[in-house]
């Protein structure tokens, strides 16, 4: 089942976040330390015409990074080619779309994490030398092939950094962590993505859609969308703060962004009355995949302070203990201070 609260992308998300995409950094909306130095370096860049260095992005999904690749390669007046990591199977899908780039494209590769060892071997002498190394053959007659490429910029885009391989990881020039966004700041993103949908809305309702959004712009946008649905039923010109609050208790988030899911695993944390919890007993208890507790539900609760990884297991924070009005245990307070 889908989670509206869910960072990963839905089939439907493209469509919808292609419509709303910002094209230059006048309408990119946080992220404000990466935006200034990557104004820097592509001026820079654009001065000495040369090609931008490899850029990777890595982070949380839905923070914009394929966004981030789509202004630069705006901003370097330049064509860019988007791809995924787990569409590259073999070396020679890399052969085919490295050859097709020209001088000063950009390629971007998502998900880059996933490209297969052989795939990373071919992308090396890629990266350092625009060459490209290509075995013809087999056995003692196997001869290698240089072909030299074009000058190009190669943007990666990441969930899981540490995955990545250290040769790989040290070829990029620059290496930026997206960080979740601020309440004002996605409210800001949802009045303008609300102008684009030509349906207006009153600020407190596009903070009240930002503060359960998870610091996420995908989810800020998803829920926009699903709050319009709900005004445009009602026969509403605009998005209204009530219809909006009715909209999202419908959807069962509430006022901290946390879904039925979300609340299930700090409860089954705050039950065990301050006892650490390993990663395969909440799975269980939640009848969830390991994967999926630590790479969906986890991250935002850990960035925010509602739970924490021990060496003995998960715990719930004090924090967590006040929202869902519980008493923090004994042994906890000592631990928290």
């Amino acid at each position: 089942m889908e989670r509206m609260v869910e960072i990963e992308k839905f089939s439907a998300d493209e469509v919808v976040e292609n419509t709303l995409r910002p094209d230059g950094w006048s309408d990119y909306i946080g992220q404000e330390k990466i935006k200034k130095n990557l104004g820097v370096f592509i001026e820079a860049s654009k001065k000495r015409a040369e090609s931008l260095d490899h850029v990777l992005f890595y982070g949380p999904p839905g923070l914009g990074k394929t966004t981030l690749a789509l202004i630069i390669a705006n901003e370097m007046g330049t064509n860019i080619k988007v791809t995924a990591a787990p569409m590259i199977e073999k070396s020679g899908d890399l052969a085919a779309i490295l050859t097709n780039l020209e001088e000063g494209d950009i390629l971007f590769i998502d998900e880059i994490h996933r490209l297969s060892p052989a795939v990373e071997e071919i992308l090396y002498p890629s990266m350092e030398d625009f060459r490209l190394d290509i075995i013809i053959g087999s056995g003692p007659a196997a001869q290698t092939v240089k072909i030299d490429l074009p000058r190009f910029t190669l943007i990666g885009a990441t969930t899981r950094a540490g995955m990545l391989s250290n040769p790989l990881r040290d070829r990029f020039g620059m290496s930026f962590r997206m960080n979740f966004y601020t309440n004002d700041e996605l409210s800001r993103i949802v009045e303008l993505a609300s102008k684009k949908l030509s349906k207006p809305i009153e600020k407190n309702a596009s903070f009240e859609i930002a503060r359960r959004s998870r610091g996420t712009p995908r989810i800020a946008l998803r829920l926009l969308k699903r709050v319009r649905d709900f005004a445009d039923v009602a026969d509403e010109d605009e998005i209204v703060h009530q219809r909006t609050q009715f909209a999202l208790n419908e959807l069962g988030i509430n006022a901290h962004g946390f879904d039925e899911m979300d609340v299930r695993l700090l409860e089954l944390l705050v039950h065990a009355k301050g006892r650490a919890m390993g990663l395969s007993t909440i799975a269980a208890a939640l009848s969830e995949d390991e994967g999926t507790v630590e790479d969906v539900l986890e991250p935002y609760l850990l960035a925010n302070g509602f739970l924490e990884r021990t060496a003995r297991g998960r715990i719930a924070t004090p924090k967590t203990y006040e929202i869902l009005k519980f008493t923090l245990p004994s042994q906890q307070e000592s631990l928290f201070k």
